[in-house]
């Protein structure tokens, strides 16, 4: 039983935002470098990640009882919200569901996007790491996911344009986690 430990209580006061292909391998623990086939976003709003955890359920209802004999869940909805402040060859396909970024004017730093009209399912696996301190790193993955919800876009002279996505988790394979906190922090030790 842990009880009131002001030690244990974490600030996510940095962190970064990975994409690679799904079912790409993440490091096995927090000090191993993200392999070559992980794209890191760059920087995000101050608003980092928000994690959402979401399920229905159903009653089991009874003749001889007021209330439920039994609740069983019918969903659950593992969801990540974060905004991207830079726009490039990765970020602008994720936030719009595919496709690629060409270069249409070799030399002159033209290129263009297409939006196509049924871009398809764009799948991903995601990672987000963050330290709090110098002791303290955390790393989550998931696998296999895609961006469910793109938030409207503002241009306009007042801030950055931010390119804001939910992402969904979904399940990689029968029986395999949907997702996987790896933790460096003595707070999980044995007591």
């Amino acid at each position: 039983m842990s009880g009131m430990n002001p030690s244990e209580i974490r600030v996510a006061g940095t962190g970064r935002i990975y994409l690679a292909k799904p079912g790409t391998d993440a490091p096995a623990d927090t000090t191993a470098e993200w392999g070559p086939a992980w794209h890191e976003l760059g920087y995000t709003s101050t608003d980092g990640v928000k994690f959402g955890r979401k399920g229905k359920t159903a009653n089991i209802d009874t003749w001889q009882s007021l209330t439920p004999a039994r609740t069983i869940y019918t969903e659950r909805e593992l969801t990540l919200k974060f905004g991207m402040l830079q726009l490039n060859e990765d970020t602008l396909p994720f936030f719009f569901g595919g496709g690629a970024v060409q270069e249409i004017a070799p030399n002159l730093d033209l290129y263009k996007y297409e939006i196509q009209s049924d871009q398809g399912e764009d799948e991903r696996a995601l990672g987000v790491e963050f330290t709090d301190g110098t002791e303290v790193h955390y790393r989550f993955v998931v696998p296999r996911g895609l961006v469910t919800v793109s938030d409207d876009v503002d241009l306009n002279r007042k801030g950055a344009v931010k390119l804001g996505v939910t992402f969904t988790a979904m399940a990689s394979k029968p029986d395999a986690p949907l997702a996987t906190w790896l933790m460096k922090d003595k707070a999980f030790g044995t007591k």
